[in-house]
């Protein structure tokens, strides 16, 4: 079971009293991980300016990208590169993270900061990787944040074709249990890609209150066993 930390000495105030127009809700507190912890059961998650120096970023979107598990749009080639693929769980997040921290990736955001506070909540239990595999070499993968009946995604990447995409199957897969219904997978924001893919959107107060279910509910046994 995921090892849990000591609590934030920060506070992020109320989440229904946010800015209703402003997805940035706060700047400033830690990394550490009481603080992340908090931070995700409030629906909140960080985020670095782009400057160095400056103090984290944390946001709560007005809009929220959300993909129901029932709703995963799963395309003929794509149940081919299923097939093609196989997929693993937390053998390799160091590798997954650190792709998706590539520095030649348009819109990289993921520091150094970020990454030491991610290997930390992984080495603890709460931060986890879904991995894409081809003939022995880690080719996709998708890692992210799993509390009670939230896994809120981070950051995805792929080296051949389709392959975050099986990630992203398998993560869905894993999260179909008998409490699919009230668990959650945040994808932050949404974009044209991930909406092709079945995401959608809904109010920051709909998320909030289906947030408030989903980490009331056990971990997924795949995360509770790792």
């Amino acid at each position: 079971m995921p090892i849990e930390p000591p609590a934030s000495p920060w506070s992020f105030g109320d989440p229904r009293r946010f800015d209703a127009r402003d997805d940035l809700v706060g700047v400033g507190a830690d990394l550490e991980p009481g603080t992340l912890l908090s931070a995700y059961r409030q629906g909140l998650f960080p985020m670095p300016s782009g400057h160095a120096g400056d103090p984290m970023y944390w946001f709560c979107p007005v809009e929220r990208g959300v993909l129901p598990l029932d709703g995963l749009h799963v395309s003929r080639s794509l149940r081919r590169s299923v097939r093609t693929f196989e997929t693993r769980v937390d053998t390799a997040f160091e590798q997954v993270l650190d792709a998706c921290a590539d520095p030649r990736r348009p819109s990289g955001w993921i520091d150094d900061d970020i990454r030491e506070a991610y290997l930390c909540l992984h080495d603890l239990g709460w931060a986890h990787s879904v991995e894409t595999w081809h003939e022995g070499r880690l080719v996709g993968g998708l890692y992210g944040v799993a509390t009670g009946g939230l896994f809120a995604g981070e950051s995805m990447f792929h080296h051949e074709t389709n392959a975050s995409k099986v990630a992203l199957v398998a993560l869905v897969g894993l999260l179909d249990d008998e409490h699919a219904a009230d668990r959650l997978l945040d994808v932050q924001w949404s974009t044209a890609h991930l909406a092709s893919l079945g995401v959608v959107e809904i109010e920051r107060a709909e998320y909030l209150r289906r947030l408030a279910v989903a980490v009331a509910l056990p971990l997924p046994k795949v995360f509770s066993d790792a």
